[in-house]
């Protein structure tokens, strides 16, 4: 990476980079570790875990170049947090099962963003501090419910949930039936995305990997409607609605 970034014989590309041009490269090297993980992909799980870690080490190699840090200091300052965060692993302490090792986790987690938030600006710590706002918009409602959760802003089953998400479908309806303002459906969508991750959150289900795996569905059932179709010599764009559904069922059917 040193010699990539070298200004007399690096790589042209690589030396005009800086930490916001290589931001969205490492959202998107995670993202295809994920799909490498979802397709039980091992092989190329092992090529996309390469390619996040070269994020990491060009990310190092940047902020060395400025003297902040280096790629040592990353690999210290997790293995310090990992040491920190199980006492019960690395020191004495009494920690029985999973429910007390997280109460204990997010203790320390908590202790941290205080700490954080006192070096930052000194004022008063969140129960939602530190949650990224560049997190997808399901991950990151889902962590924001966590976190309210924790200091007991949660309803203690789904119904509740369930109740809300019909709520904010009649809003909805009541913005469509109305004069609807654009911004106010936008409002009102996002509302109901939020209930329906919150929904998921009491499911125990991860609303990303749902989504996921919705659309995965999606696209697998819709090339199949597209095929039928060119079996009969016709694209999606020269058959109506109807035709298309029949097909869609049949593709559905097939699955079963």
């Amino acid at each position: 990476m040193a010699r990539l970034r070298d200004p007399q014989g690096g790589c042209p590309w690589d030396v005009r980079q800086d930490f916001q041009s290589i931001a969205p490269h490492t959202v998107e090297e995670a993202y295809e570790v994920a799909d490498a993980i979802e397709r039980e992909d091992m092989e190329d799980l092992r090529d996309e875990l390469g390619d996040l870690l070269f994020q990491v080490v060009f990310h190092a190699r940047m902020a060395e170049e400025q003297q902040r840090f280096a790629f040592d200091d990353v690999a210290r300052a997790i293995a310090d947090k990992l040491v920190r965060r199980h006492p019960h692993v690395f020191a004495q302490a009494d920690i029985p099962d999973i429910a007390s090792q997280r109460r204990s986790w997010e203790a320390i987690k908590a202790e941290e963003r205080q700490r954080k938030r006192e070096r930052s600006d000194g004022g008063i710590a969140s129960a939602l501090d530190g949650v990224s706002r560049t997190l997808p918009g399901l991950t990151r409602a889902l962590k924001l419910q966590m976190r309210a959760a924790r200091v007991g802003f949660d309803w203690d089953d789904p119904a509740p949930v369930m109740d809300k998400i019909d709520e904010e479908m009649g809003e909805i309806k009541d913005e469509l039936e109305g004069d609807a303002a654009p911004d106010r459906v936008e409002e009102e969508v996002g509302d109901l995305l939020f209930a329906c991750a919150n929904l998921s959150r009491h499911l125990g289900v991860d609303p990303e990997s749902a989504l996921r795996r919705a659309n995965a569905k999606f696209e697998r059932r819709f090339r199949r409607v597209e095929a039928l179709l060119a079996s009969e010599d016709r694209a999606p764009a020269d058959v109506d609605l109807e035709t298309m559904e029949a097909a869609w069922q049949q593709a559905k059917h097939e699955e079963k």
